[in-house]
């Protein structure tokens, strides 16, 4: 009787185990996503949606999970593999899963698949945060083959969805109009989002997307799919609807002359695709995204940042430390927190004196700076102000030292003429001995200058006519090698240096990507400063990036006033980019009176909830909102764009704030001189009122601002 005890016992427990094992739940707060191992070992995704009961019941059909080339499947794979013995099909059964809780927040489940003829393993990785309902997916591709075996595809991540219809918002641009939005309806069949920039690789197509089902994205309404893909290089996704109306989303890596020779025993790790699921609208997402990568996504995402004064309008490359001094003293005129010097403070040989020469020789210049930069820092530190410097370690211009010693340091083409692009190449970063020289390039810079707080590190162009001379004869792993090779760089940098703030720039915004903010605390949107235009352009990145990571400098770009453009410029990390001796009397008041406002209101600013009230892709009225986690401090900036005669805007609905609570609404951030024409100024509302019925936040003059403070008070 005992020994059958034991055997009961036994298979309850297999049997426990084993349907455990055929059903697998990621799942946030809000959002699930189940997988089950079907017929034949199959992985399948069975639901992925809104968290409730029953949720595989749901489910209309199954879809294998990650959907492999070569056999049965006849549209776009998630990989595709090439065997040492020529065999192109991989087939790809369940053996095995974990799941590992990190911390009460973060859950990995790990799936491992196998062919069963082939030693190839392919293991699913899925990390999730429940607070902030985000979802990283990546995957590993294991070669114990005999030989190397070729990567054709190798996605990230695979998503079905069952829906009546799909809309695609996505982003787009070129230099000076990045991140323009786009909604359309996708159709039957298959559409493609990518780049094939190599560096700067986001300057035409950036890697983000929003899905909606069953009808248009709204803020506040409907079932939307938020993702990116952390990749600071050729990244796709592909959006493909069968004959069944299913719809597969593919995110990775772009197979774009990068078939990936993978050697005997090594691994290849995808990049992370970044998700969310909201059921109510893209407000929400967006929210989602902000509250992980404070937290997660982001270098110190939750440490103060800095403002600052940048010399490049006012300069250009024509400086010395006269006029360099003289800068110090506007900044802390101003009121910022650091100088931060701009490009052409390098190059003796060939100096820096405009874009033509000098890239690549980091060396001091002496003509313009004798007492090198340590000199620049010392005297700002004892004005009160840090100091910062602009680097491109990446790029080289023909006219250098460098290039002159390292000619087989060069991406370019055997036999062809050399392409430039703003007079310059790019680096062979797979080559160790270049790696070692970027990283020597910041660590010197650092340690001869310990006063040096802040680095602005630049990427101007893209790669065209591109070989390496370090791979020879495996030249389609260089668009991955080199991204990964980067990375390592910024590995090596952050070891030594961990806190250093960095800025991610690219002649604008052409990195703009979760895998680089990894190392960098702020990125460059757009070298586009005009005030109307870069409104558009922070409004695209607010989906994706928390608006600390935005950096927004005021310049005399743009036809704008100076407090538009400042109203702007505050929606983010504040800085400037302007010759401030040159600002008249009640201009300069004005900016130092807009730098202590900003500061006074930057927390809420930087990690409040963000709210799109009024999007100017609708109306000719932008209005934006922050809220406290609080709910104690809401910051609205309001914005009228170009009106027609009598235009009249209604009252504007705010969100997030407490309904019981009382709050008095009031205008700051006024120019000298001026009175507020805000109808509620002074005035106090519920939260419920001002929720329901509104303010009327505009003016209704054209290209006017006003940037309002709702503060409860009781």
């Amino acid at each position: 009787m005992k020994n059958l005890t034991l055997i009961v016992s036994f298979l309850l427990t297999f049997c426990f185990f084993e349907s455990q094992a055929q059903t697998i739940s990621i799942t946030t707060d809000k959002t699930a996503l189940i997988l089950k191992v079907g017929e034949k070992k199959k992985l399948f995704q069975d639901y992925f949606g809104k968290k409730v009961p029953d949720m595989t019941n749901n489910a209309p059909q199954q879809h294998e999970a990650y959907i492999t080339a070569g056999t049965d499947n006849l549209l776009e794979p998630a990989i595709r593999i090439i065997h040492t013995d020529g065999n192109p099909s991989l087939d790809l059964n369940y053996i095995s899963h974990s799941v590992v809780k990190k911390n009460e927040n973060v859950t990995l489940t790990t799936i491992i698949l196998k062919d069963p003829a082939y030693p190839v393993e392919v293991d699913l990785y899925y990390e999730s945060f429940f607070k902030e309902n985000i979802i990283k997916t990546w995957t590993k591709i294991n070669n114990n083959e005999k030989g190397v075996i070729q990567l054709g595809n190798y996605a990230s991540s695979m998503l079905h969805f069952d829906a009546a219809d799909y809309w695609l918002t996505q982003f787009h641009g070129d230099w000076a109009k990045e991140m323009k939005m786009e909604e359309s309806r996708l159709t039957h069949g298959i559409k493609i989002l990518d780049s094939k920039l190599g560096a700067r690789p986001n300057l035409f197509q950036p890697p983000f997307f929003t899905l909606s089902l069953n009808g248009p994205a709204d803020e506040n309404r409907g079932e939307v799919i938020q993702g990116t893909l952390a990749w600071t290089g050729n990244f796709q996704f592909a959006f493909e609807i069968d004959q069944f109306n299913s719809l597969r989303v593919i995110s990775g890596i772009n197979p774009y002359a990068s078939t990936y020779q993978l050697g005997v025993g090594k691994s290849f790790d995808t990049p992370e695709f970044i998700f969310t699921y909201s059921d109510n609208g893209t407000g929400e997402a967006s929210r989602n995204f902000h509250d992980w990568a404070t937290k997660y996504g982001i270098l110190d995402g939750t440490q103060p940042r800095l403002t600052l004064l940048n010399n490049w309008e006012s300069t250009g490359f024509d400086f010395n430390e006269a006029r360099l001094s003289k800068v110090l003293d506007e900044a802390k005129t101003l009121g910022v927190d650091m100088f931060l010097l701009d490009d052409g403070w390098f190059g003796n040989k060939y100096p820096r004196k405009d874009d033509k020469a000098g890239l690549g020789d980091w060396q001091v210049n002496k003509k313009k700076l004798p007492s090198g930069l340590s000199h620049l820092a010392r005297e700002g530190k004892d004005k009160g102000l840090k100091f910062g410097i602009w680097i491109e370690p990446e790029m080289v211009n023909p006219k250098s030292e460098l290039y002159e010693k390292h000619p087989d340091w060069i991406l370019k083409l055997p036999n062809r003429e050399e392409n430039y692009f703003r007079n310059q190449l790019v680096l062979d970063l797979l080559n160790p001995e270049v790696q070692n020289f970027v990283y020597n390039v910041v660590d010197k810079l650092l340690s001869d200058n310990p006063d040096l707080a802040y680095i602005k590190w630049d990427c101007n162009r893209m790669m065209t006519n591109t070989y390496s001379p370090y791979l020879k004869n495996n030249q389609s792993n260089l668009y991955v090698d080199y991204t990964r090779s980067f990375y390592s760089v910024l590995e090596r940098i952050r070891q030594k240096y961990p806190h250093l703030p960095m800025m991610l720039c690219s002649g604008g915004g052409g990195r703009t990507d979760y895998g680089g903010l990894k190392y960098f605390t702020e990125f460059w949107p757009s070298d586009d400063t005009d005030g109307i235009e870069r409104l558009f352009i922070q409004w695209g990145y607010s989906y994706f990036f928390p608006s600390f990571a935005m950096a927004n400098h005021v310049t005399s770009w743009g036809k704008e006033s100076l407090k538009f453009r400042t109203d702007v410029a505050m929606m983010g990390k504040l800085g400037y980019d302007i010759n401030v001796s040159q600002m008249p009397a009640d201009e300069l008041h004005f900016s130092q009176q807009s730098v202590q406002t900003y500061k006074s209101l930057e927390s809420v600013i930087w990690h409040g909830d963000m709210y799109h009230l009024v999007s100017p892709y609708k109306e000719n009225l932008a209005v934006l909102q922050y809220v406290s986690k609080a709910q104690d401090k809401a910051v609205l900036f309001s914005y009228t764009l170009h009106t027609r005669y009598g235009s009249e805007f209604a009252p504007v609905k705010l969100k997030g704030l407490d309904p019981k609570s009382s709050y008095k609404v009031e205008e700051t951030n006024l120019f000298p001189g001026t009175t507020s024409s805000f109808h509620e100024n002074g005035q106090s509302f519920s939260g419920a009122y001002l929720m329901d019925m509104g303010l009327h936040v505009s003016s209704g003059k054209e290209l006017s601002s006003a940037v309002i403070t709702i503060t409860r008070v009781q």
